[in-house]
């Protein structure tokens, strides 16, 4: 497995900026380039616009204490902001590319094309595109066994998870690679197929759309909504993944309640396939030893033990563990 050492990121947005930042965070000194042609005075304005963006996103990380002081400086230093021209010798040598251009076929077709002419046919070259597929993406490069989508979620310094979605002529050895280097950095790599919408845009739209129907449909005020969700629905599953929820539960309570919500609500909630054929094969989770996860071999007293310790945490850092004997002190 190649190590990777050389990095850069292609365009200089907000995305591209941001992954420049979690890079050098990491200690890495990374190339930050342009992917626009400029003027030398055009390209010098930008750049300084560019650290100047860079300094006060550090310096709102460091007025929350996400990071120090003296770590700015070093983070600072390990970004370098260079032209597209003046980035070729570097790219030559580059273990991995990340681009984050714009979202617009020509945008990406015209920097896949420039770059190609430079890079090693090694180079992991990852797009940070939510809207294109990895197997559109491959189509515009040489070797697309090296190409992978890495999608990071804003803000990409602080939220760890970068989904990396692969196509079938993908080498598992550059998705193990990629997937190891991002671990090493602090990040938490999951890898998915090519589909529309990865993992979590996939599953946030739906929850989001919802959110705004109800709304529309006077169900509740959006502010009753978003407490719901910051108090009951987000604390729940940044402890429980939404699989492992429905294990926990059962999946046979998630059939018939979509059968209800089916019926009230609509086609949107009709029950995948995959919960009709757990229950019919006794799958429902940690009662019956299996479901999307199989416990046959687990200390299922230690697991709840550990999940409910780590949910109660949870409740106390956010500050919403109810006051023991609250009525007997106000008497």
């Amino acid at each position: 497995m190649n190590k990777i050492q050389h990095v850069a990121v292609i365009g200089a947005g907000r995305m591209g900026k941001a992954i420049a930042i979690a890079f050098a965070y990491a200690g890495l000194h990374v190339k930050l380039v342009d992917a626009k042609e400029r003027t030398e005075l055009e390209f010098k304005h930008y750049q300084q616009q560019v650290i100047q963006d860079i300094v006060q996103e550090l310096a709102l990380l460091n007025k929350i204490q996400f990071i120090q002081s003296n770590q700015s400086e070093d983070i600072l230093d390990n970004i370098q902001v260079l032209a597209k021209q003046e980035s070729i010798s570097f790219l030559r040598q580059c273990d991995l590319i990340m681009e984050g251009v714009p979202e617009q076929t020509q945008a990406k077709q015209d920097i896949f094309t420039w770059l190609d002419q430079y890079i090693s046919p090694k180079c992991i070259v990852a797009s940070t595109t939510s809207t294109f597929l990895v197997t559109d993406i491959a189509q515009m490069l040489s070797h697309p066994e090296r190409v992978v989508n890495a999608h990071w979620l804003n803000p990409a310094y602080l939220i760890p998870l970068v989904e990396l979605s692969r196509s079938e002529q993908t080498s598992n050895d550059i998705v193990e690679n990629l997937k190891a280097f991002l671990t090493q950095i602090g990040k938490v790599a999951v890898v998915c197929n090519a589909k529309a919408g990865y993992i979590v845009p996939r599953i946030q739209a739906l929850a989001m759309n919802e959110a705004a129907r109800m709304v529309e449909e006077g169900v509740a005020s959006a502010e009753d909504i978003d407490i719901a969700i910051r108090t009951g629905f987000g604390l729940r599953f940044s402890v429980l993944g939404l699989l492992e929820f429905i294990d926990w539960g059962g999946g046979d309570i998630l059939y018939y309640a979509s059968q209800y919500l089916q019926q009230e609500l609509g086609e949107r909630y009709r029950t995948p396939q995959i919960i009709a054929d757990n229950m019919q094969n006794k799958r429902n989770g940690l009662r019956e030893g299996q479901g999307f996860y199989d416990y046959a071999t687990m200390d299922i007293d230690a697991y709840k033990f550990n999940v409910l310790n780590t949910f109660a945490r949870r409740i106390e850092t956010s500050q919403l563990k109810p006051i023991f004997n609250v009525l007997k002190s106000e008497s």
